[in-house]
């Protein structure tokens, strides 16, 4: 009997989220946890008029530079302006280097941005990137082996999908408190999560012995094959050690691992006694101990002085990898068609800016310095203020754009957190975006040892937006305190 079409739904959906593929149910990211939510919903009503206990919601829990406040490098902003609109290079509005360099860029894209560019990125971008690299360590980069993305996210994504395996448990180690963007991404492809942790107590250093022991406890249930590494850290705000580096160097060739450096803070340091050492560069100095060391590093155009995080411009380098593997991680750039060329171009002023006898080289340098020294101001003034409050112990920041303070919480309100279903710091942190308007992301989210308490907080605010955030943390904090002892 054939079954006739009536007209009437047969009320089935290829897609729901029953029928969905469970890994992307599985993926957790705190940037839309119901902190981020509620803070929204707050801000809505404020916009509307509603009178809250604050005036203002302060999103210091993301590292979003110029939605902070952070000013555009004039240098960027000029070739981007010229390339997008090519008629202004005649204009004599903008310096002679600008119009050089964007007759160079138009002249290899056939005159226009819309044109697709090369898979694994332009050229000249490309060749840029590996001057800058030789610079930075003294060592010769083969160009051919970097491949320019949409910021180091997606060189992250791209990166872990070489090593998914059918019909095999794949572990990938990364530091807690973690990144979500590998907790998710790791999740998304069937893989497993073999954290280790950094030690507070010296500053969120990587100890060698507490690498050991989780490879080896993951070892029981896994294959793993992959370590990454954080430097400066996100969220912990550390800077690795030269010495430190080298010991995570000789742990990975001892055990057979692949390196993921994320390195995208590498101009975010401010401590004095720290200086940022690539795992390139740390790894080439070791000579023939680490020749067979297997390495992707990381950078981005989204953090460092130039901030510019919706443009989305990144590289990762390969080092001890075949050419036959870069062909084929350039085959998953292939079903993107191209690489965003714009974030190449500002990829590209990163990589190669002003010279110091061409027209834009003082105004670049002058915002340059002034991003980076408030920067640190910044990160001095929320390290030495946070330690001022009772139960706040904050650890330096050496380096990156957050704090990660530890916050004790009386038991009272660790029990009250946990008869509402909620982590402490979670029923914490939503409690200071109610009272005060500041929204942080709780240390849950980015996972801690247990029975401590942390969050993220960012230090992109302006000094007066701080100083007021810092001051309404801690009034905050005694009057939570009090209630709950």
């Amino acid at each position: 009997m054939v079954e006739l079409f009536t007209g009437e739904s047969l009320q089935y959906e290829a897609l729901n989220v029953e029928n969905m593929n469970p890994r992307i149910k599985q993926v957790e990211y705190p940037i839309k946890s119901p902190i981020i939510i509620r803070a929204m919903e707050l801000e809505k009503e404020l916009n509307e008029g509603k009178k809250l206990p604050f005036e203002t919601i302060i999103k210091a829990y993301v590292g979003d530079c110029h939605a902070m406040g952070q000013k555009q490098i004039t240098f960027v902003r000029q070739l981007l302006a010229a390339c997008l609109y090519p008629p202004l290079i005649n204009k004599n509005i903008f310096p002679s280097d600008v119009n050089k360099r964007a007759n160079k860029i138009l002249s290899t894209i056939k005159e226009s941005m819309g044109c697709y560019g090369d898979i694994g990125g332009l050229a000249v971008v490309k060749k840029n990137v590996a001057k800058f690299i030789a610079r930075r360590d003294g060592l010769l980069c083969n160009s051919e082996h970097i491949v320019l993305t949409n910021g180091a996210s997606t060189s992250v994504q791209y990166i872990l999908e070489l090593f998914v395996r059918e019909n095999e448990n794949v572990g990938i180690m990364i530091p807690i408190p973690q990144y979500p963007l590998y907790s998710a991404t790791i999740d998304e492809f069937g893989m497993k999560q073999v954290g280790y942790y950094l030690n507070e107590e010296n500053n969120w250093s990587l100890d060698i012995s507490e690498l050991k022991r989780s490879l080896d406890d993951a070892r029981k249930t896994c294959s793993v094959k992959c370590l990454c590494v954080i430097n400066p850290g996100n969220p912990t705000g550390q800077v690795l050690s030269y010495q430190n580096i080298q010991e995570i160097i000789k742990f990975a060739i001892e055990e057979g691992l692949f390196i993921i450096a994320d390195e995208v803070y590498q101009d975010n340091v401010y401590a004095e006694e720290c200086t940022f050492y690539s795992f390139k560069k740390v790894m080439k100095e070791m000579g023939n101990v680490a020749k067979d060391l297997q390495l992707a590093s990381l950078h981005s155009c989204s953090k460092g002085f130039l901030g510019e995080c919706g443009l989305r411009g990144g590289y990762v380098e390969f080092v001890g990898i075949s050419d036959e593997v870069c062909y084929h991680f350039n085959k998953l750039l292939f079903a993107q068609t191209s690489t965003n060329v714009t974030g190449q171009l500002v990829l590209y002023c990163f990589v190669n800016p002003p010279k110091n006898h061409e027209s834009s080289y003082d105004l670049f340098v002058q915002e340059k310095t002034n991003i980076l020294s408030s920067l640190k101001k910044r990160a001095r003034l929320v390290y030495e203020n946070l330690n001022k409050i009772e139960g706040v112990i904050c650890k330096e920041i050496q380096g990156s754009l957050f704090a990660f303070p530890q916050i004790w919480l009386p038991e009272k309100a660790i029990n009250q957190a946990k008869s509402l279903g909620q982590a402490p710091d979670f029923f914490y942190c939503m409690q200071l975006l109610e009272q005060t308007g500041i929204c942080v992301v709780p240390g849950s989210s980015f996972h801690q040892k247990d029975g401590t308490y942390h969050y993220r907080l960012t230090i992109l605010p302006s000094d007066d937006q701080l100083k007021a955030l810092l001051k309404k943390f801690g009034e905050f904090h005694k009057r939570f305190l009090n209630f709950y002892k």
